[in-house]
């Protein structure tokens, strides 16, 4: 789900839950996607800089990019900071366009070619597991199976980023062209507590085009984690000031 403008026309209002997303069609839309900036972020390539700013602070580990399509949050923000990023995402043709957007680099290992809704991060491996603009292609179930998956991913200290488009209301929209859904802040938050995951932060996204749908940033650990997210992952990610 790329950055999306709100509004009357922008997208349908649904009635009937979020556990009839139809993921053929958000499969089909994708491979339709050049493997381009401008592709990934639907057209609003300029805004990258602004996405990105915030993040200047060094970090160690390995960090997860879901929805990473071409790696763009891999190249400008993951392999700044942390030695070993992975990247899932569905579409081949975004993974191996993604070798020559990267170019030569040791911090990418691992891509998995895999829909969020059947993937599982290995247990215990990631200090920061990144998504997105890309769970609303997911059923509110999956998603919440989803996000447990994610937190039996992180290491003791590690946290679950999610950076998403919002609707203002308290409406879910939902895309007929590519079939994902636009969630309210408030049915996120509720997702999450049903993953068991605490809120450890949210933040606006400033500075964007006024058209588009309102961006938050989520900081998560699972309500299990006995260790608190060190300061420096959260800077690392844009959550902390330096």
């Amino acid at each position: 789900m790329p950055l999306k403008v709100a509004g009357p026309g922008a997208a349908a209002p649904s009635q009937s839950g979020m556990d009839g997303i139809d993921y053929e069609l958000g499969a089909d839309y994708w491979s339709k996607v050049d493997p381009t900036i401008d592709g990934m972020l639907g057209g609003f390539a300029q805004i990258s800089p602004l996405d990105i700013e915030g993040s200047s602070s060094p970090s160690t580990g390995r960090a997860l990019d879901c929805g990473a399509g071409i790696g763009r949050v891999t190249k400008y923000l993951l392999q700044r900071h942390f030695q070993t990023v992975d990247m899932v995402e569905q579409d081949a043709k975004f993974l191996d366009h993604s070798r020559a957007y990267l170019g030569p680099t040791s911090k990418v290992d691992q891509r998995f070619c895999s829909g969020l809704q059947s993937f599982t991060p290995q247990s215990a491996h990631y200090d920061v597991i990144w998504s997105q603009w890309v769970l609303g292609h997911l059923a509110d179930s999956d998603l919440v199976a989803f996000f447990q998956r994610c937190a039996r991913g992180l290491k003791a200290n590690g946290v679950l980023i999610v950076k998403e488009n919002t609707t203002s209301s308290d409406t879910v929209e939902q895309d007929p062209q590519d079939g994902s859904v636009t969630r309210p802040d408030a049915l996120l938050k509720s997702l999450f507590a049903q993953a068991d995951l605490v809120l450890i932060k949210d933040l606006q996204q400033l500075k964007f085009p006024a058209e588009l749908y309102p961006v938050k940033m989520y900081a998560l650990r699972p309500k299990t984690a006995s260790d608190s997210p060190d300061e420096a992952k959260l800077k690392a990610v844009g959550m902390l000031p330096d």
